[in-house]
């Protein structure tokens, strides 16, 4: 499984398929039940989805209608460019600035900063203290609590725990670049965060270098520094640890 891994992180992993230099929606994500699956449809590689965020959100042809129950101490900017769903809850002190799509049932905690250009399914939590921007969530996705997120794709049912962050710049300026079965990819793109298959479980102030991918259902421990490709059921640990 072609992964460039940091020295002090162990990894244990039941799937020992190695990681194919295409990245196929289908290894990370089930779109069955996800309404805006057409982002996926020309995301070659996959993180290409992002670059087909404002095409997809300038069309949605519901933007501007805000349901569900909304504080009128919540802060809106470019209302006109956001649709909130049915059954959305958006407490006091969230700020939230379109375009942006906010699926049924999704909550926006206090003082929770939402920058643009985020597509959310429905169920979704986006935290106190939490900031989200360009970014991809399909449903499911918990950010409850001081997470930073930016130009990343985010699974179904996955969590981020307290003060985890998806780092989406290099600090040199440079193109994000993956390793993938031992090759380095460029992704074009001089911001990349993270892209988590369904059901990846990142614990308290873990942060995830630039360009990291984990396949679904891994795991990885509080406070660890992340970087590489992983395959689906990696699980990352300090080393020492269990």
């Amino acid at each position: 499984m072609g992964v460039l891994i940091e020295p002090n992180i162990k990894v244990s992993c039941k799937n020992a398929k190695s990681m194919s230099s295409k990245l196929f929606v289908s290894r990370f994500f089930d779109l069955d039940h996800y309404e805006h699956s057409a982002l996926f449809d020309r995301a070659d590689p996959l993180w290409s989805a992002l670059e087909l965020l404002e095409e997809h959100l300038r069309s949605f042809p519901h933007l501007g209608q805000l349901n569900g129950t909304i504080s009128p101490q919540a802060y809106l900017e470019q209302p006109e460019t956001i649709y909130i769903a049915p059954g959305c809850q958006i407490e006091a002190g969230a700020f939230i600035r379109g375009p942006c799509i906010l699926g049924e049932g999704c909550v926006v905690r206090a003082h929770a900063y939402i920058r643009g250009f985020l597509v959310a399914g429905r169920g979704c939590l986006i935290g106190h203290g939490t900031e989200v921007k360009n970014s991809i969530l399909l449903n499911d996705v918990h950010l409850a609590h001081f997470n930073y997120l930016g130009d990343s794709i985010l699974g179904n049912g996955v969590n981020l725990g307290a003060g985890a962050k998806c780092a989406n710049f290099r600090l040199d300026g440079g193109m994000v670049q993956l390793r993938i079965d031992g090759q380095k990819v460029n992704s074009g793109m001089r911001k990349l965060g993270a892209i988590l298959g369904d059901g990846v479980q990142v614990g308290c102030n873990a942060v995830l270098s630039p360009g990291t991918v984990l396949g679904a259902r891994s795991t990885v421990e509080p406070t660890l520094h992340v970087v590489g490709v992983y395959g689906e059921g990696a699980r990352l640990t300090a080393k020492g640890g269990r």
